[in-house]
């Protein structure tokens, strides 16, 4: 059920436009998050000893969640409100591409600062977004343990250009702390990094990518159990259209495919 009227919710998707990124505060049910919180600390563990995360920088890790149990939860990546911005930022029949995490343990540093993804066309304007990051946090974020530092605005700006406001000051970095529960939908290619996580304790965020019905990056993707397929409502299995079907959600064996992340 939507939280938010036809109204809010065209303005949230105003002010996206404009910035880049929207937050909903206390969005998602926190007890929820914290069955999240306890899969993913099991999960962090057994990557870590296996070596099989992507490395982000310094003590910080890239891990695909597998598409099943606690995971796939739809009233989480099918949630209505989240939807209905994607679809009025990046166009109807947005497709599900990317359910990941990203987390800095203590020792962890600045991350250069980065877009997710190139633009479409070399030496043209930037376009209306295409690639979407929903983040969520499975702790509270404060300015100790490692928050997603961004620019408003960067999102419609050429790469060049974009470096030359921050240079100048114009676009400055903002530290986005949050609370268990929030969400923040983002456009990828706003100039972001990630900092340092000075605390003792993991600071995990999920995201969960949304692209444009025709837009697909192979390296980006979610193994979906036929199984797990099958349980799904009509909404979901449209959202997962382009997702690569398989016996089983172990594949991490081969390790991370979505190495090159800065742009």
């Amino acid at each position: 059920m939507s939280r938010y009227t036809t109204t809010e919710i065209d303005s949230l998707a105003q002010q996206f436009d404009r910035d880049g990124m929207v937050m909903l505060r206390q969005h998602f049910p926190t007890e929820t998050l914290r069955r999240w919180q306890e899969a993913f600390d099991a999960l962090l563990d057994e990557r870590i000893r296996s070596n099989a995360t992507a490395v982000r920088g310094q003590n910080r890790h890239y891990i695909t969640l597998p598409f099943t149990g606690t995971f796939a939860d739809e009233t989480i990546f099918a949630d209505p409100d989240v939807l209905s911005i994607v679809e009025r930022v990046a166009g109807d029949d947005p497709v599900m591409c990317q359910l990941a995490s990203d987390t800095p343990l203590h020792g962890s540093d600045y991350q250069d600062i980065h877009r997710d993804t190139p633009a479409l066309f070399d030496g043209f304007p930037e376009t209306p977004s295409f690639q979407l990051a929903v983040n969520f946090p499975l702790c509270d974020v404060t300015l100790d343990n490692g928050p997603f530092e961004t620019t408003f605005g960067t999102h419609r700006m050429h790469a060049d250009e974009a470096m030359q406001a921050y240079a100048k000051g114009h676009a400055p970095l903002q530290a986005i702390t949050m609370e268990l529960g929030d969400v923040m939908i983002r456009d990828v290619r706003a100039l972001h990094r990630g900092t340092p996580n000075r605390t003792q304790i993991p600071r995990p965020m999920i995201v969960i990518g949304y692209s444009r019905s025709w837009y697909f990056r192979p390296e980006v993707h979610i193994d979906v159990p036929e199984g797990v397929y099958r349980s799904l409502s009509a909404r979901a299995r449209r959202l997962l259209r382009y997702m690569p079907r398989v016996d089983n959600a172990d594949g991490h064996a081969a390790g991370e495919s979505y190495t090159k992340f800065a742009y």
